[in-house]
């Protein structure tokens, strides 16, 4: 058998304000959520996001210790360049980090980065129109 991805965790040292910045990006995480240790969605093809609080995660890794960061990073995709101005703007404007604001990147894409409430990198990016 070959393994596939089946999910990607994040520990949250605030479970409310992290869950609070997902659900401004659209994921469908439900009401109280907020009050569980451990939250998972399934996306649209079937990958779970999930996010763990540090006593979860410090029991299944004792030692575990937060990386701000981490290196990974997640990335949302808009239809329109004008949807990636208007997500980040409205992410900065309800009080999350901006890391870069929106700027038509070279590889042909309208991007911006923000910065979860625990590090994490998030992607905002749409197509830029191709004129013909």
């Amino acid at each position: 058998m070959t393994p596939r991805l089946d999910m990607i965790g994040i520990v949250a040292t605030d479970m409310a304000r992290t869950l609070d910045f997902y659900r401004r990006l659209g994921l469908e995480i439900p009401p109280g959520a907020e009050d569980e240790p451990h939250v998972e969605v399934t996306l649209p093809h079937g990958l779970r996001l999930a996010w763990d609080t540090v006593e979860v995660a410090r029991s299944v890794d004792p030692n575990w210790s937060p990386v701000r960061g981490g290196g990974a990073a997640l990335a949302f995709r808009y239809d329109t360049p004008a949807e990636v101005d208007g997500g980040y703007a409205e992410m900065t404007g309800a009080g999350f980090t901006g890391h870069r604001e929106p700027w038509d990147a070279p590889w042909g894409q309208r991007y911006a980065v923000l910065h979860d409430p625990d590090g994490t990198t998030v992607d905002l990016f749409a197509p830029l129109p191709t004129i013909a």
